[in-house]
């Protein structure tokens, strides 16, 4: 194993369910940079770019917990 690997970020799917990763992007948010962040996230080809998979993620979230909607997540 390299030490370039070795010192790399793990790369992790966003899920908004998971404190951390909303936590995430509130701060890139405010700092309008990912360089504090301990991870780096995955975006698969078809969803275009990070900021708008995590707007997207976010918003269906919310959307989700306020209105109580029970739809069964995907796994």
């Amino acid at each position: 194993m390299s030490r370039l690997e070795y010192y790399c970020r793990p790369l992790v799917a966003f899920d908004p369910h998971n404190k951390d990763h909303r936590r995430y992007f509130a701060e890139f948010q405010t700092n309008h940079t990912w360089g504090t962040c301990p991870v780096r996230f995955i975006v698969p080809e078809d969803n275009g770019d990070l900021v708008t998979l995590m707007q997207r993620s976010l918003i269906q979230y919310y959307i989700d917990r306020e209105f109580q909607v029970s739809r069964k997540r995907k796994r």
